[in-house]
């Protein structure tokens, strides 16, 4: 089978095409013919410097969409040749995709591959920033950085759909305050000056919620715009800035608190927990409540462009690898 591989870090030309053997699922697991797998920021870090990386050569991809081609023993509730999305543990740049049975979930109802690639990591990631960890609750406001990306996209519309009462964005270009804007958004605001706009915005009280991807000097902005009582939830740390630390000085002033969300940590720790979040999150697509597009598709060979887009931090919504309609 064909596979998209790296043998060292660097940039998108490090991913090469490659013939590997097709694996065959054991207890607990299942394997997919792959239709779309998505492309993720993650992917790019694995690529670039090891994010999470053990051994080398590394087929990247954390989600696919496709057909169950096997079962392995114990699996109950899938079947072969059932549409499904996944989350993976990697490897999701190929044919066929290796896949613990814990986190493969049928495409919900009127769900296409083409958008269930879209489902795994966007859709339970936003749901549990915002209602598992942000506890957010209908009347609130919330500030989502990075509005016009997978999460942000799907993010905005969650808080809607929750009853927020004002939905802020924050993004680094004039096109992707426009994009967010057409999806759940009320205001956004472009580049760093986002704090005193918020507070500009808020009548100085602040915001909630705000939801922050980028880590840095950006999450210090961030804490600057919450209101007294206000929660910051960290999930990712994008813009490459020292790990975060924040204590009493920080805290104390309003009663803020800061969190912290990792999918890949939590598929790995708790797969059960991942599942419900999961299964909570994609009835938001059956209700109607979110829209998921896919701004971007790519043929398998050229992952490489798919990760110049992303890296070239001009990209909006979803990106996704074709490998089979």
């Amino acid at each position: 089978m064909r596979v998209i591989e790296f043998k060292e870090y660097g940039g998108p030309e490090v991913l090469k095409t490659a013939e590997a053997v097709v694996p065959e699922p054991g207890p607990g697991q299942v394997t997919i013919d792959t239709a779309y797998a998505g492309v993720n920021f993650a992917d790019l870090k694995a690529r670039a410097e090891g994010y999470r990386v053990t051994a080398l050569p590394v087929v990247p991809g954390l989600e696919v969409s496709g057909r169950i081609r096997a079962v392995g023993e114990g699996v109950t509730g899938l079947r072969i040749g059932q549409e499904v999305a996944a989350f993976l543990d990697g490897g999701g740049y190929a044919e066929v995709a290796l896949a613990p049975a814990a986190t493969v979930f049928p495409l919900p109802e009127g769900v296409d591959l083409r958008t269930g690639a879209t489902l795994p990591t966007v859709l339970p990631t936003a749901h549990a920033l915002l209602h598992e960890i942000g506890r957010m609750r209908a009347g609130e406001t919330v500030l989502v950085q990075g509005a016009a990306g997978g999460v942000g996209t799907v993010a905005g519309q969650l808080a809607r759909a929750a009853g927020a009462g004002t939905v802020f964005g924050v993004v680094s270009s004039e096109a992707k305050a426009e994009y967010a804007l057409a999806h759940g958004y009320d205001e956004v605001f472009v580049g760093d000056s986002f704090a005193d706009e918020v507070r500009r915005a808020t009548g100085g009280r602040g915001v909630d919620l705000v939801l922050d991807a980028v880590g840095g000097q950006t999450l210090r902005r961030g804490l600057d715009s919450l209101a007294v009582f206000g929660r910051l939830v960290s999930f990712g740390n994008a813009g490459g800035g020292e790990p975060w630390r924040v204590g009493q000085p920080e805290l104390y002033p309003g009663s803020r608190s800061v969190a912290g969300f990792s999918i890949l940590e939590l598929a790995l720790s708790d797969p059960a927990t991942l599942r419900s979040v999961a299964e909570r999150a994609f009835r938001a697509v059956t209700e109607g409540h979110v829209d998921l597009p896919v701004t971007a598709e790519f043929a398998l060979s050229d992952a490489a462009d798919a990760h110049l887009l992303m890296e070239g931090r001009t990209s909006t919504g979803k990106l996704v690898l074709r490998i089979a309609g």
